[in-house]
């Protein structure tokens, strides 16, 4: 990974973040987008327009930095824990799940709420996380399923951490979106940046 690779990537994942970004906030607040273009008030639906797609950059960067950052934890742990590493990648993608669906329910749920939505949102992370790894393995190796699924996952759901806390809706899936996006990007393109397809 020369330099020059790792600016295309860094370029090319914020740009990913931008738009995604920007599509999710337009069908969210579509009202919104509909009224002031009804209006041909330009200048405010750029504007709002721009607003998202900088706030997609920082969602890229966010996911960037957990990407590399995964990187550098895979390696320590494929050297501390060896021919274990997966399993225990494994039980830290339930573990994170399971935390996902029972402590936001216990936390954001009224009395007589349902826990199908918060199993939805933790299923949804989990089938793009294993389409994701599916294709990562074809690509390269069996050996890069776990992996790919634990980044997937477990650091998309770090990454998510902070809107998390506040348990918005629009915040929640206006991050979590871009999130994937970037991140499934990032893992099924390093392999072909770095020369490690298959042949």
């Amino acid at each position: 990974m020369n330099s020059r690779k790792w600016v295309r990537l860094f370029l090319s994942t914020l740009l990913i973040g931008g738009i995604a970004t920007a599509a999710v906030g337009m069908i969210l607040n579509g009202k919104e987008f509909a009224h002031l273009f009804v209006r041909l008030e330009i200048v405010e639906l750029l504007a709002v327009l721009f607003w998202h797609i900088g706030v997609g950059f920082i969602f890229s960067v966010i996911s960037q930095a957990g990407f590399f950052a995964y990187l550098t934890i895979h390696r320590f742990g494929l050297g501390f824990f060896r021919s274990l590493w997966n399993s225990v990648q494994l039980v830290l993608i339930v573990f994170v799940l399971f935390d996902l669906v029972y402590f936001r329910y216990m936390v954001f749920a009224d009395k007589g709420d349902s826990i199908i939505p918060y199993l939805l949102v933790a299923l949804v992370i989990l089938v793009v996380g294993l389409a994701v790894a599916y294709v990562k393995s074809v690509q390269t190796n069996k050996g890069a399923f776990v992996p790919a699924l634990f980044f997937m996952v477990v650091v998309t759901v770090i990454e998510w951490f902070p809107v998390l806390r506040i348990n918005d809706r629009d915040w929640l899936y206006l991050m979590l979106i871009p999130l994937l996006l970037c991140n499934a990007y990032q893992l099924l393109i390093l392999h072909k940046l770095t020369g490690g397809a298959k042949q």
